[in-house]
């Protein structure tokens, strides 16, 4: 016993501090260890922390490359199908414009916006023609054709959503039923169904959405027997009948005749059946016979003489896309001789559209004046926001000179129709504008419901210029879209852009076309390329094919199926 505790006192002798001060060398050494040992623990600690902070930024860096490679999943999964990527660089452009991380961020949150729009629709009105958000219903008014659904399939399959796309594949397919005894709009049936089938065609390659196209169409055709080729505006879909409304007093609308070309022309391409472009394309030659000088057309058009009835003159509602697909066939046609008829008559036209152009005091909006005879009217409809991408789009065809001036026209508009959205509390813009001395610009009809036009210039002016300045603009409207329009069970409109009341009703084109533009205003250029691609007036990409030959005077110059077959372009049995 005794020697276990002196053998204890003799250990615990170590730390106790008097012997260490008896001894001046051991207190050093253990100085000296104490101090090693401290360095050792600090270092261990620093390399930990670096350490951490190097895995957090490649944590940040791994998350930040699986996005982008999503966004490339994204992009390429139209591109191994169907080229939805171009090659080439939009024209009038420098270099692509790189992808940076703020645009791969907004392109998310346009995604997301498509997401809950859509879902929406699944859930409350699928297979209807649009959903009610307010009242969680579905509603048919475009009789019953599903037109939310077709309108959004090429947007579904450019976001890359493609368990959504699916399951609206498989409705086309098996449940869309053109035999409805419904008076149809050939207009917003050959836009909306026939462009948004024939869109989802060409990205695709699914022979199903050629089938129904054709099936639509060929319901549409007997609006053009009419003695001056001039179509009827409203057909019924089981019976034929075509007819014009009441309240043209017997006229058919000009934008309504003058806006099937980009579709009827396609499809004929596609099918090797002359029959669509010969029906489209005479109403381009009828008009031509007394086009006049200024290129304005108004906007009543006598279908059984193919006279001009008097009536407004304008780029806005019944009037704007005769003017916009004048331009597009020729671009769709690439810019040869054979549509060089339609470049010639929308340069006239774009003379006219200068006349029109006025600006206010005291802050200098250029915008586009209405006419009737020879008076004219200080009102431009928000519909007419399509007019700065379409000048951005044509300028590309004139020589240097007049390059620069439509194109700083269109920036101009632009510039206008933006100060449409921030001249409103909500920042959102109203149906149209009046101007008067002094006051620059006022709401007059002033709802919204969910427009593309003004977005649809942005997108064009980016893409044509690679001003971010347009992609600022865009977001800005994207998110009062977002503050005053989003709810729990889809999108509305606005009764009112001064005081925010909503509506009731979620309109297909704005799955179609605002949030299309929006999300192509911050993707690469070479996705959907203007090079490749045309859009018609709903947003619905078409392949360029150039056109051989010349359009005869009765409009019957179709290319033959064997060449087509030999080139490529035939895509038809």
């Amino acid at each position: 016993m005794a020697r276990g505790r002196s053998s204890s006192s003799s250990r615990w002798r170590y730390v106790n501090p008097a012997y260490y001060l008896k001894r001046p060398k051991r207190l050093a050494l253990l100085f000296i260890l104490f101090v090693s040992a401290s360095l050792v623990v600090w270092d261990r600690q620093t390399l930990v922390r670096e350490h951490e902070e190097e895995m957090f930024k490649l944590n940040d860096e791994v998350t930040r490359l699986r996005n982008l490679l999503e966004e490339v999943k994204t992009s390429k999964n139209g591109a191994v199908k169907a080229n939805v990527i171009g090659k080439g660089n939009d024209a009038f452009k420098n270099p692509d414009v790189s992808d940076d991380s703020i645009d791969i961020q907004r392109r998310e949150k346009v995604k997301d916006a498509m997401i809950h729009a859509w879902s929406s629709y699944e859930k409350y009105a699928w297979g209807h023609d649009e959903l009610q958000p307010q009242s969680k219903n579905g509603v048919d008014s475009f009789g019953g054709l599903g037109a939310t659904l077709i309108d959004s399939l090429d947007t579904l399959y450019i976001m890359g959503l493609d368990e959504q796309f699916q399951r609206a594949r498989e409705w086309v397919a098996k449940s869309l039923d053109f035999n409805k005894n419904y008076d149809a709009s050939v207009f917003e049936t050959t836009i909306r169904v026939v462009g948004g089938l024939l869109s989802t065609y060409d990205l695709s390659g699914d022979k199903v959405f050629l089938e129904k196209a054709k099936d639509i169409a060929d319901r549409l055709l007997p609006a053009w027997d009419t003695p001056s080729g001039i179509p009827y505006n409203i057909i019924n879909l089981a019976h034929g009948n075509p007819h014009n409304p009441g309240w043209t007093g017997g006229d058919s609308i000009l934008a309504d005749s003058g806006t099937e070309q980009l579709e009827f022309i396609a499809l004929s391409q596609r099918t090797g059946d002359p029959k669509y472009q010969q029906k489209a394309e005479n109403v381009i030659l009828e008009l031509n016979k007394t086009f006049p000088a200024d290129g304005l057309l108004p906007i009543y058009i006598n279908p059984h003489r193919g006279s001009r009835s008097y009536s407004t003159i304008t780029f806005g509602a019944m009037g704007d896309s005769f003017y916009e697909y004048l331009l597009k066939v020729w671009i769709q046609g690439n810019k040869t001789s054979s549509v060089k008829l339609y470049r010639e008559m929308w340069e006239t036209s774009m003379k006219g559209l200068e006349s029109l152009v006025q600006r206010t005091t005291p802050s200098q909006f250029a915008y586009l004046r209405e006419k009737i005879g020879n008076s004219l009217i200080d009102k431009m409809d928000e519909l007419a926001c399509f007019a700065p991408g379409m000048l951005a789009l044509g300028s590309t065809g004139y020589g240097p000179d007049e390059a620069k001036k439509y194109l700083s026209l269109a920036e101009e508009l632009a510039w206008t129709c933006y100060n449409f959205y921030q001249s409103t509390p909500t920042k959102l813009a109203g149906e149209n504008y009046f101007f008067n001395s002094g006051q620059d610009m006022s709401v007059g009809t002033s709802w919204n419901i969910l427009r593309p036009e003004t977005v649809e210039s942005l997108f064009y002016l980016w893409r044509l210029t690679g001003n971010k300045t347009y992609q600022e603009w865009g977001w800005n409207i994207f998110q009062a879209f977002e503050k005053n329009s989003r709810i729990e069970s889809g999108y509305v409109g606005l009764k009112d852009v001064n005081t925010g009341v909503k509506d009731n009703m979620m309109q297909s084109f704005f799955l179609a076309e605002t949030l299309k533009y929006l999300y192509l205003l911050f993707s690469p250029s070479s996705v959907i390329s203007l090079d490749e691609w045309v859009f018609n007036t709903e947003a619905h990409p078409i392949k360029i094919t150039t056109r051989h030959g010349k359009m005869d005077k009765s409009g019957h110059k179709i290319e033959s199926r064997a060449r087509a077959r030999k080139e490529g372009r035939f895509h038809g049995n």
